[in-house]
């Protein structure tokens, strides 16, 4: 979710710190558990194989201090071919989803209000409801400061938990890299450790070495993420990274499907700048908060705060919309790429009927163009889901998914 400054209209604070609520963290539960986590995460992130005898964690930290962005290649160069039948194919499971928001992307779960319980998880394909499902989550501030970056194992059993429940469930599954505040250069959340500069943008391809070897095995359905909205970069240092990532995790996942967006956060005015490796299973996405003023209308986190009761959509809305929506379709159809709109929805301080009207006229403007969209969010401050209740919003629900 993009936000904006008073200056520029755009700003970095995505999360809704106002939920926070007392530092939390998980603990893991037996000892086995925790070594085998262990051990799965120092093979992960020195990429040893089963023939090798796994370093230590201190060979692993002695090691950090050489580590450095060139340490990891670029992708091939040349042509993008554009995308494989399997990509498009993913794509099109990816229609009709949920972000799972403000849950593992918080600095530490349960800041934002939300935990990745079993009651949201049990309702992917049930009576109906989705079963796309994008899984943000921070993994900055759960690893190592150091140039390594070393993914607590606590952290990624939890991570492998809810995602193993989702893909139990017959859901297809993005999981990305969400809210690395400093390689943005944003102000830190609350709760929110900083590391060097000297090493923030190398840690993005530690963390990626050790996403990819740990979820190597796991079914097509699951898709990588590389990061949610990128910006505060150049799109030059921005295709440069994502150049690396993605060799990174092709190391160990040499087919399979990878999302990629462009700068701005994810703005679709910005894909011409992207500059796609030759790679057949990638994926395009966007990001679509258009009109603002009416999506964000009472956000307590963008500044200044955009004053309630703001009505959509007229038609000056509609055509907005509908214009950055035919800019993705028409830039991803040159790609030769599949294009989804990965993040869109109006604030809960809108006026409810406005927002039903907003999510029926994006909705069938997205269908109308083939585009596959994943909704922001499940159960929070856009949420088609209120968690007090335990119930359904049926109006939105009805708008985005049908009776």
């Amino acid at each position: 979710m993009r936000d904006r400054t008073s200056t520029a209209q755009s700003v970095t604070a995505h999360a809704q710190t106002h939920f926070a609520t007392k530092r939390r963290r998980w603990i893991a539960g037996g000892a086995t558990t925790l070594a085998a986590a262990l051990t799965a995460l120092v093979l992960s992130s020195c990429g040893t194989t089963s023939n090798e005898a796994p370093p230590s964690a201190a060979a692993i930290r002695s090691d950090a201090g050489a580590l450095t962005v060139n340490s990891f290649p670029l992708s091939p160069s040349g042509p993008a071919p554009g995308a494989s039948l399997q990509a498009r194919t993913i794509a099109r499971e990816l229609d009709r989803g949920i972000n799972f928001g403000n849950m593992l992307e918080s600095p530490n779960e349960g800041e934002w209000g939300l935990r990745a319980e079993d009651r949201f998880i049990a309702l992917v394909g049930e009576g109906g409801f989705t079963k796309s499902v994008r899984l943000p989550v921070r993994w900055s501030n759960h690893a190592s400061r150091d140039a390594a970056a070393i993914i607590d194992p606590v952290f990624f059993a939890r991570v492998d938990s809810v995602l193993n429940r989702l893909l139990a469930r017959g859901a297809t599954v993005v999981l990305n890299m969400h809210h690395y505040r400093q390689l943005d250069g944003d102000t830190l959340d609350p709760n929110e450790t900083p590391v060097d500069a000297s090493v923030v943008r190398v840690r993005v391809l530690s963390m990626w070495r050790q996403i990819a070897q740990r979820y190597a095995n796991r079914s097509p359905k699951l898709i990588f993420e590389i990061y949610n909205e990128p910006h505060g970069a150049q799109e030059t240092t921005w295709n440069d990274l994502l150049s690396r990532a993605l060799r990174v995790i092709r190391e160990s996942n040499p087919d399979r499907a990878v999302m990629i967006g462009p700068t701005f956060w994810n703005a679709a005015h910005k894909l011409p700048q992207l500059v796609l490796p030759p790679d057949a299973n990638l994926i395009l996405t966007v990001h679509h908060y258009e009109p603002f003023d009416f999506t964000h209308q009472g956000a307590e986190w963008v500044q200044p705060l955009r004053p309630v009761g703001v009505d959509c959509c007229d038609a000056a809305a509609q055509k907005q919309m509908s214009e950055i929506l035919d800019l993705a379709r028409r830039e991803a159809d040159r790609m030769g790429y599949p294009v989804v709109i990965g993040e869109f929805g109006a604030y809960s301080k809108a006026p409810e009927a406005a927002r039903v009207r907003y999510l029926t006229f994006i909705r069938q403007a997205m269908e109308s163009r083939q585009m596959p969209w994943i909704y922001w969010e499940l159960a929070s401050g856009f949420g088609v889901y209120d968690p007090k209740a335990n119930a359904f919003r049926e109006s939105l629900k009805k708008a985005l998914y049908g009776p």
